[in-house]
């Protein structure tokens, strides 16, 4: 089985050390290359092509948000951002959940933790299953929501049941969850996800959840 190849981002070398050597102890992972900032992430991507990229959001010449960004951007970009914090809630992870990161762990994830997360947006899937991510995108959303009123008009090109799906997604719920609650079959409920992302133009469930408290399809407890 090939190895799922790791790149790290992050402006501390004591962070990057200590990361290398947790995964590297891990079963089917491999750290093929450490990067200093956003700029020197880019060429490391380019150089290394990993599948995973565990980045900081703070970081010298290019944070990274911006780096996230560009490497997301390009269309068909398979590389993974797992965004990398000391604090839970924090403004500058939600906007890197915007511009395409997959999920985002705290700095003092067990090495349990940190492989979990590898490997769940190494084989596609988003990191939303922790309170934490959804705490956060809950939070944040309910600042910036009324001044993404235009992606409401997007909301419209779904189906009431992609809609009911969206909801279900931006609750943490996986594609299992999902189809044991709307009593369907799994298959299909992976069939509405891909149809939800496609039309919505968005990279993954991540981007979708954050879509879904943006636009008022979910509201935040309480509100």
């Amino acid at each position: 089985m090939t190895p799922i190849r790791v790149l790290i981002a992050d402006d501390q070398v004591m962070v990057r050390q200590g990361f290398t050597v947790l995964l590297n102890a891990e079963p089917g992972i491999e750290v093929v290359g450490q990067a200093v900032d956003g700029l020197d992430a880019l060429d490391k991507i380019a150089e290394l092509v990993p599948d995973v990229v565990l980045m900081d959001v703070r970081m010298p010449r290019l944070d990274g948000i911006e780096a996230t960004r560009r490497i997301a951007e390009p269309a068909g970009a398979t590389v993974k951002v797992l965004v990398l914090t000391t604090f839970d809630l924090d403004e500058y992870v939600y906007e890197a959940l915007r511009a395409g990161a997959s999920g985002f762990l705290l700095k003092d994830a067990s090495a349990a933790e940190l492989a979990h997360a590898v490997r769940v947006v190494a084989s596609g899937d988003a990191l939303l299953a922790p309170n934490i991510t959804k705490r956060l995108i809950t939070e944040f959303s309910r600042v910036t929501r009324t001044r993404r009123a235009p992606l409401k008009t997007r909301v419209g090109d779904l189906t009431e049941r992609e809609t009911e799906v969206l909801s279900l997604i931006a609750q943490g719920l996986s594609n299992g969850e999902i189809a044991e609650r709307l009593v369907v079959a799994e298959q299909t409920v992976k069939s509405h996800v891909g149809r939800i992302l496609t039309k919505l133009a968005l990279r993954d469930r991540t981007q979708a959840a954050v879509f879904a408290y943006e636009t008022g399809v979910v509201r935040p407890a309480g509100h």
